[in-house]
Parts: C-alpha cells; sequence; structure tokens
C-alpha cells in the first residue's frame, strides 16, 4: 500500500471533520434559515472545494462547487432554505463523503463523479436553483452563468518558498482562476537561481494574470484562501478605452472578513493519531506499576530522603495520569450530534414526526468509550422510534401531542456514566414479552418473574416481539448487540417502561477504561481492589451482627439500614477467621450496599488489565490489576454485586404462589 502523503492525510482528516460538522449546520439550517448559519454553510462548502483542488481532489472539488454555489445564492438572497434544498443538501454531504474516500481523483473517483446518483443531485439543483451547470473541464471547476457587467483585474501570485512542500498545486489555482472568465497567464522566472543553486521542491515562480470576468472581487479572493504567507496583489483595471485611473488593492484577506490563520495562534491544537495516545496510557500504565513498587521499597528501607522522593515522585505520577486521562476523554455531545440526522432520516421513512431533544453533552467520557458507543445507541434509537412510538393517528386518539419526543441525556455518577434513551411511546408490554420468552424457552411457563427480569430479556440474541418484519427493525439482533458491547465496556443496562406513557434504557458506562483509584482490601492472604469512586465510608464490622443466628444481612449506619455481602461468601472462599473484620460502604445504581472484608490496606492508582477468557464469566469481577510487589489483585465490580444483592432480595421479599 502506498504511504499517504502527510498533507495529503491532513486535509483528509480535516474534510472529514467538516463534512461532519456541515451535516449539522445544513439540520441546524432546517429550523431556522439565520444570516450566519448560511455563511458557515457556504465557508465549508468552499472550503472543502479550494482545499479539494489543491490537493489533487479534482473530482471532489467539481461536484461539491455545484453546492457551493447554490448557498452563494442563498447568502445574496437568490434562493430560500426549504426541505427539499436541506435533503438534496444532506445526500449532496453524503455523496462528498464517498468521494473523499476514494483517496483522491483515479478511477473509483471517476466513477463516481459519472454514477446516477451524482447526475440526479446535479439535475435536482439545478432545477431548485433554475441554473444549468455546464459540463466542467477536467481539472476545473464548473461555473454558473451569472449576470453582470464584465470588469477587468490584474493579480499577481507567488506563493512562499515552503509552499510545495505544504502541497499547494499552483497549476490548479491558476486553472480555477481562469474558470471565473478569459484570462491571459504570464509565468514571472525572474527569482529563478542558476540551476547548480536551484533547489526543487522550492517554489521560486510567480504568475502575473490579466483576468477578464464578471464575478465579483470575492470570487477571486476565494481562490487564494488556502495561501497563506504568499505574495498576492488584485488589481482591478479601468474598463476598455477608459482613462480612469486603475484602482488598487492590496493583499487579499480571505472571503467573509475574517483574518488569515496564523501559523502558532494562541490556543491551536495539535492533531494526534489514537494510536500514539494508546502508547503514552500502555506506557504510563508500566509507570504507575513501577511507581507503586519504588514506594513498597522506600516503605521497607525507613530512609526518610528516599520517601521524601517517593512521595514527590508520586505525585508526579498523578499528575500525568490525570492530563493523560484529560486528553483522552470528549464531550459525549460528539456522539450525540449524529443522531439528528438519523432521527430525522427514520421520521420521514417511519411517517412519523419525531423530535430529538438531548441533554448533558458536555459530560465526558473517554474517546474509547465513545468510539463503541455509536452502534448501540442507533439500535436503540431505531426501536424506539419503529416499536415504541406511537404514529400521529395513534398518539392524537390517546390524547398525546401528535409529535413523538426522543430525549437523550447523559451524566456522571462517581467512576459511571450514564446514558438515558427516554421515548413517550406506548411502552413495553411484558405480557407479550413473557410470552414470547415461554415460546422460546427462555423462561418456564409457570415462572413469575418481575418486570425488571422481563424487560431483560429483550437482549436475549434473537428476541423480538415484533409480528412483522421492517426496514427498521425485528429481525431480534439490533439490542443483543447493545447488551454485547455494553458488556464488553464493563457496563451495564437499565430498562424502565409504563405502559402508555413510553420506555427509558440506561446505559451505566465506566467514565475511562484505563487508569482508576482504587482501595486496597484484603480477603484471606489475597488482595482486592474496590474502585475508590464507589466507596463511601469504611466501618467495624460489629461482631454480634457476625453470630447473628437470624440471616439478617442489614447494618445499621446512622440509623439508616445498609445491606451487606460477605465478599468470602460471594467468591465462594472459605469463612474467615479474622477476629475483626470490616465493612466498606460503597454506592452503586443509586442504593447502599456493604461489603465485609478482612482488612484495608490502602488507596492505590489501578492500572486496569483484562482478565483472561478463563475468568471474564466470573460474576463480580471488573479486571486485574498488579501490584507494586508483582502481585496480581482482582478488581470488584461493585455495580454487579449491587444488582446482584437488590434481584436476591427482591426474591426473598416476594410473595410465595
Amino acid at each position: 500500500m502506498d504511504e499517504v502523503n502527510p498533507a495529503v492525510a491532513t486535509f483528509i482528516q480535516e474534510a472529514q471533520e467538516l463534512l461532519e460538522g456541515l451535516e449539522a449546520l445544513l439540520l441546524d439550517l432546517e429550523g431556522a434559515a439565520a444570516p450566519e448559519q448560511v455563511d458557515a454553510v457556504f465557508r465549508a462548502l468552499h472550503t472543502i472545494k479550494g482545499s479539494g483542488s489543491m490537493f489533487g481532489f479534482t473530482a471532489l472539488a467539481r461536484f461539491t462547487h455545484h453546492f457551493e454555489d447554490a448557498f452563494d445564492r442563498v447568502r445574496e438572497g437568490r434562493l430560500a432554505v426549504d426541505p427539499r434544498l436541506i435533503d438534496l443538501s444532506l445526500r449532496a454531504r453524503d455523496h462528498m463523503m464517498a468521494l473523499l474516500a476514494c483517496g483522491g481523483d483515479g478511477p473509483e473517483a471517476a466513477a463516481l463523479e459519472a454514477s446516477g446518483e451524482a447526475a440526479h443531485l446535479l439535475a435536482a439543483l439545478a432545477e431548485i436553483t433554475g441554473a444549468v451547470p455546464a459540463p466542467a473541464a477536467a481539472g476545473q471547476p464548473a461555473r454558473a452563468a451569472a449576470p453582470g457587467a464584465l470588469r477587468r483585474w490584474r493579480v499577481r501570485f507567488r506563493p512562499e518558498a515552503d509552499a510545495l512542500k505544504n502541497g499547494m498545486r499552483p497549476d490548479l489555482l491558476m486553472a480555477e482562476l481562469s474558470a471565473l472568465g478569459r484570462a491571459e497567464i504570464r509565468l514571472d522566472l525572474s527569482a529563478v537561481p542558476p540551476l547548480d543553486r536551484l533547489v526543487p521542491d522550492e517554489s521560486c515562480l510567480a504568475w502575473d494574470v490579466a483576468l477578464e470576468t464578471d464575478q465579483p472581487r470575492a470570487a477571486i479572493e476565494a481562490v487564494f484562501i488556502f495561501a497563506d504567507d504568499a505574495e498576492l496583489a488584485i488589481e482591478e483595471m479601468a474598463p476598455a478605452g477608459s482613462a480612469a485611473t486603475a484602482r488598487t488593492a492590496a493583499t487579499a484577506p480571505p472571503p467573509g472578513g475574517a483574518p488569515a490563520r496564523p501559523r502558532a495562534a494562541e490556543g491551536e491544537s495539535v492533531r494526534v493519531a489514537a494510536t500514539r495516545l494508546d502508547e503514552i496510557m500502555d506506557q504510563l500504565g508500566e509507570l504507575v506499576i513501577a511507581q507503586a513498587r519504588l514506594q513498597q521499597i522506600a516503605q521497607a528501607s525507613d530512609n526518610p530522603l528516599l520517601e521524601t522522593m517517593v512521595e514527590e515522585t508520586e505525585r508526579l505520577v498523578i499528575g500525568l495520569r490525570d492530563s493523560t486521562l484529560s486528553i483522552r476523554m470528549l464531550p459525549i455531545e460528539v456522539v450525540f450530534g449524529k443522531f439528528r440526522r438519523v432521527v430525522r432520516d427514520l421520521s420521514a421513512e417511519l411517517g412519523k414526526d419525531v423530535a430529538l431533544v438531548t441533554e448533558g453533552g458536555a459530560t465526558e467520557i473517554d474517546k474509547t468509550v465513545i468510539d463503541r458507543l455509536s452502534e448501540p445507541l442507533v439500535h436503540m434509537i431505531r426501536n424506539s422510534m419503529d416499536h415504541g412510538i406511537e404514529p400521529a393517528g395513534a398518539r392524537r386518539a390517546l390524547g398525546k401531542p401528535e409529535r413523538g419526543t426522543l430525549r437523550l441525556s447523559a451524566w456522571q455518577e462517581g467512576g459511571e456514566v450514564l446514558i438515558a434513551i427516554e421515548d413517550d411511546g406506548a411502552g413495553l408490554d411484558a405480557e407479550a414479552i413473557r410470552t414470547k420468552a415461554v415460546e422460546r424457552g427462555l423462561i418456564a411457563p409457570d415462572a413469575q418473574p418481575s418486570a425488571a427480569e422481563l424487560y431483560q430479556l429483550i437482549f436475549a440474541p434473537g428476541f423480538s416481539t415484533a409480528r412483522a418484519l421492517s426496514s427498521v427493525s425485528g429481525r431480534g439482533v439490533g439490542m443483543d448487540a447493545v447488551r454485547t458491547t455494553v458488556d464488553a465496556l464493563r457496563g451495564a443496562v437499565e430498562v424502565a417502561s409504563t405502559p402508555g406513557q413510553g420506555t427509558r434504557v440506561t446505559l451505566r458506562l465506566p467514565v475511562t477504561l484505563a487508569i482508576i483509584d482504587g482501595l486496597l482490601v484484603r480477603l484471606g492472604t489475597s488482595v482486592f481492589v474496590i474502585p475508590l469512586a464507589a466507596v463511601e465510608e469504611c466501618v467495624e464490622l460489629d461482631s454480634a451482627e457476625r453470630h447473628r443466628e437470624s440471616g439478617r444481612t442489614m447494618l445499621c449506619i446512622r440509623e439508616h439500614l445498609v445491606p451487606f455481602l460477605d465478599l468470602d461468601e460471594v467468591f465462594g472462599r472459605p469463612p474467615s477467621a479474622e477476629p475483626r473484620r470490616r465493612i466498606v460502604i460503597v454506592k452503586a445504581d443509586g442504593q447502599r450496599l456493604g461489603l465485609v472484608v478482612d482488612d484495608i490496606l490502602g488507596q492505590n492508582q489501578t492500572v486496569i488489565k483484562t482478565l483472561s477468557v478463563y475468568h471474564r464469566e466470573v460474576a463480580g469481577l471488573a479486571g486485574a490489576t498488579i501490584l507494586g510487589d508483582g502481585a496480581v489483585a482482582l478488581i470488584i465490580d461493585v455495580a454487579t454485586l449491587a444488582r446482584a444483592a437488590a434481584a436476591a432480595r427482591d426474591v426473598a421479599q416476594r410473595p410465595a404462589a
């Protein structure tokens, strides 16, 4: 595989981001076409066109030019924004993504450019704008005819010396300039040095262009929008035969009045490959383990100077850890923003009017988690819109607003991020789920599971209560994929539903998958880790509670009853012979729970390691870590234990049949 030029790779990445943002901009226009929003769409299209021409994506540039011209008409008030233009522009955006994925001009891009989809989009656009675009010459954007008097311009252009190294294509810029009208181009070779002093990849040329065009000055400036630090002078000449003095302009700023971007602007971001961040996290994990080992050595040596240095090292490692983790954290609105288009398209496909409401988009979560979230969320959105939200007629008959509401919300709770998908539809039919579960042998015919237990069955492979398949859902594979993804992220799924009012599905996910603060506890000779974010306090276990024969597992803490679990029993260990034991009070799923341990050893930074294939199914374990002495400690999954305890209490409290 050929190595991609770094400048081209940067263009592809930036163009992808622009096209992703373009989708959101177009959807914003559907609500209210404010001038600044129209300008933002135009700038995005113009940037993609200009950069595409520069980096060898001329098929992309030619196609984008037509839609850029359409939104230029919108800016000038000659074209109105309506649903048809938005629909067409969204489809065009998808086509641009496909052209970008070709990696540049070639057979694949040529096939896409000549495809029926491209022809249909351009024909529909021409019908809307009333313009018939002329066929584009190779390497040259087509220019829609625009009425206006011809004006004469003189353009002087000299790129900076490093322009060619950065991917600039002056030949394409001249071709784009020529597309504006009749151009006479003269090449200035005066700065070319003798051959023995010539540097092949440095630019020594300049171009003088006499241009006659009906286009405005802004169209000429736009050709050179990416020619940073170049010498550029645009001079309007007097009409032919006129004695008027030529009007001269200094170096042109970018269109729209925006200042040229400085090379090292304050707050400028740096692009870093995700693989490099993963490598940094791996090295940081090893550093944390080494620091823990150093701390143990210092404690054993009884050397005050060494202990001081270890404390300083620990402070620096914690700071480095927090900084590195913050780099990997992204706001969840990165994912939420993608679903506006999903909901819009599904609304049209299903014939339902559904509004998407998002909350908590600023909540941050690890990039690794975000990368895996899109698919399960799409499955849940499709299910809510197809099975949950009723058609307008049915909603009207039930006294509901004809427009359904789908709500996506996120918030942080301890070391977890919770994401809820809630609709105001018909809700889950517990009896239909039970009937289907009995039919498939998932539960016994005489079983009496709770509603919460029945709702969890919708995540079983192939499970569906749909009476007929649709193009959206009904095959029973979507929710199974949700559970699989969430389990792989060490998360959990909760379902709550009220008949006739709607359904709420909540995903509980870890904030990060890499490093956490942990509380080291001992059971016998084994060491376990409890995530510190879930810990509330630690108390002594009263000996009377240990030997109570009633089997009562509730502890009274400051007049509040808190259930507790003996971890020896949970993990099938022999009963402890310790004379004094302790309880770690944790909070998970909004409930407090006590975990009985032999001793509490202290706090520790924990690098999470995945369990082997033989241990991943052990309930109550979230992973493992390596301690400073090289021993392995298992990480306790507090949320799983809390849910198991709650389920056991529900069964115990349920009246006998």
